[in-house]
């Protein structure tokens, strides 16, 4: 059984003959971006703009991690979480990749591949990179306060809804070169709603994530800056000091 969803935006457009169909979405090749065991990601030129493929193929190489076969059959699929969370996004008015078209196959319903395509988000880089190539808009304060600031908007917005994004890094994190920027999340497959002490975990989780380049990158008066902007607050409370000790001590030991 194949469940295919195409955006009807792009009807009668070129991508509806590369990504009309599921089967048609695999047999498209484009430039090889990135590959896991589970996924890969190519991108394809048409339609006078770029577009991102993500492939899921099976359940993973390890026995005991797809549960000798189970996993296909019980457990939510990434493909699934991919673009339900990006869909999430956008209800939620945090910007985010196009989806142009989503899903996946199944066979005795047990999952066998899935894909989602996303259409390019024009002039935009990746924050890990800008950090990597050491963009010098990285030293341009206000810029980065307008940038932080938007971050802290959109974690908190997740945050609220009882949604950890639980691998928000600054790759994640695409900025456009607009004078005032737009800060888009995207690749959100393991995203997923928490309850209680478990969310407050996952909560540090993504502050940590964030902090893991933020260290390097900004000012003790930036981290701090950002960490008010998120919790809505002139100053800090004994539970936002709380709170940050738990992120400082997040990653010791497994950097």
């Amino acid at each position: 059984m194949i469940d295919w969803h195409f955006n009807a935006d792009f009807h009668g457009r070129e991508a509806e003959t590369l990504f009309g169909t599921l089967p048609a979405t695999f047999a498209v090749r484009g430039e090889p971006i990135a590959r896991d065991p589970l996924s890969t990601v190519e991108r394809v030129a048409a339609d006078g703009t770029r577009y991102y493929i993500k492939r899921y193929v099976g359940n993973g190489k390890n026995a005991v991690r797809r549960w000798f076969g189970l996993r296909g059959l019980l457990a939510p699929q990434r493909v699934v979480k991919e673009w339900e969370n990006l869909l999430l996004f956008r209800q939620w008015g945090i910007p985010t990749a196009t989806l142009v078209c989503w899903g996946l196959e199944r066979v005795r319903g047990s999952f066998v591949r899935g894909a989602v395509v996303t259409e390019e988000i024009e002039r935009t880089m990746d924050m890990g990179t800008m950090a990597n190539q050491d963009d010098p808009r990285l030293r341009d304060r206000r810029w980065m306060a307008e940038v932080m600031r938007k971050v802290a908007s959109h974690a908190r917005r997740m945050h609220d809804e009882g949604f950890a994004h639980n691998d928000l890094k600054w790759r994640n994190l695409l900025v456009d070169d607009g004078d005032v920027p737009t800060v888009y999340l995207i690749d959100c497959p393991n995203g997923a709603f928490w309850r209680g002490p478990l969310l407050r975990y996952r909560i540090v989780k993504d502050l940590a994530c964030l902090d893991k380049i933020g260290k390097y990158r900004l000012s003790r008066t930036q981290r701090l800056r950002f960490y008010l902007d998120y919790a809505g607050h002139d100053r800090l409370s004994a539970a936002d000091k709380r709170r940050i000790r738990k992120v400082l001590k997040f990653f010791e030991g497994r950097e």
